[in-house]
Formats: structure tokens, sequence, C-alpha cells
């Protein structure tokens, strides 16, 4: 079993459950939405001993801790699944890592993405979202659902993916490649 040198900033007990079934990792636990003070200096000691990747929910809650965390703790990993690959099996359960296959889990923590500290030139503009029908049509918001996924980056509306796609140096090209990749409907 391959075995992760960062420690996953995960929401909960059940993430830690199944991340175990999938690689040989320690996991920090933020016990839902809220993060204190001493949480996030927490973390900025394992960023600073062990390194983070930042693996929760592809919801609101799990975004949110993904964007305090960022915010607060430059240069983290970040590993993401698709919504449809958090999915309960049983009706009326909650979306998350917790769902997903040791098979996904394993490609999540294979395809990272890390956070730039340093302000870039951003390579992809609002121009180019709106050009790839990512903004402004009536059907953005599914074809943005697409991007994320085929990226793996997760969902964003407009202003997050656009903060996203250049937050983690996605290449112009790679985008392109990928809004190519877009099915319509």
């Amino acid at each position: 079993m391959q075995k992760i040198k960062e420690v996953l900033v995960v929401e909960g007990k059940d993430d830690t459950k199944r991340i175990a079934q999938a690689v040989n990792a320690d996991t920090f636990e933020t016990n839902g939405s809220a993060l204190s003070s001493q949480d996030i200096e927490r973390l900025k000691k394992l960023q600073q001993s062990r390194g983070l990747i930042v693996f929760t929910d592809p919801d609101f809650n799990g975004e949110r801790i993904r964007k305090m965390i960022a915010v607060a703790i430059p240069g983290v990993k970040h590993a993401f699944i698709k919504r449809s690959e958090g999915v309960p099996e049983l009706a009326g359960g909650s979306l998350g890592v917790e769902h997903a296959t040791p098979d996904v889990i394993q490609r999540a923590l294979t395809d990272l993405y890390t956070q730039e500290s340093s302000e870039a030139k951003p390579e992809i503009t609002a121009s180019d979202l709106r050009q790839a029908k990512l903004i402004n049509d009536p059907d953005s918001k599914r074809r943005r659902e697409q991007l994320g996924d085929i990226l793996g980056i997760g969902y964003g509306n407009g202003k997050q993916l656009l903060k996203r796609l250049n937050m983690f140096r996605i290449q112009k090209q790679k985008f392109d490649q990928a809004v190519d990749q877009i099915t319509e409907e």
C-alpha cells in the first residue's frame, strides 16, 4: 500500500477510514467546517514539518475549509474528487470523500495541485472563460462542472474557477484541451 508522506486534511473520521482503505497516510480531521486559530497553527506546523494535502469534500463546506487553509497556509497541496465520485450509495446521505472508492482516492492523491504563493500574471483570463462559454452563457454551469471534472480541480462558479485555474497554474494549452473535451447537450 502506498505511503503518503504529507498529512491529509479531511473533514471527519469517516473520511479517515475510507482513505485508510486506499493508502497509508496520517490525517488531520477538521470535524466540520469550522477551523479554530489553534487548528490553523497546528496545520502550519504540519506544513513545515511534513507538508499538507487538503482533501476535503466536493461541496460547499469542503470548499470553505479548502479556502480557509489556502489563505492561511501558502504552498499546501490540493487533492480533488469529482462530485460524482463522492455520492453516497444510499439516497439522503451527504456528498463526500467517505463515499469515494480506493481507486478514486489513489488517483486524486496522484493528481495533486500545489497552490502558488507568489502572484504571477494570470495565463487564463475572464475573456477565455467567456469564449469557452464557461461564463455568461445559459449552459455555463454545466460546462464548468465538466471542466472541473476533466482537470480534476473541482467545481467553482465563474470567479472561483478563474482564480483556481490560475492559482494552480493550469497552462492555457491544457485549459484549451479540456474545453475541447466538454460535451454538448
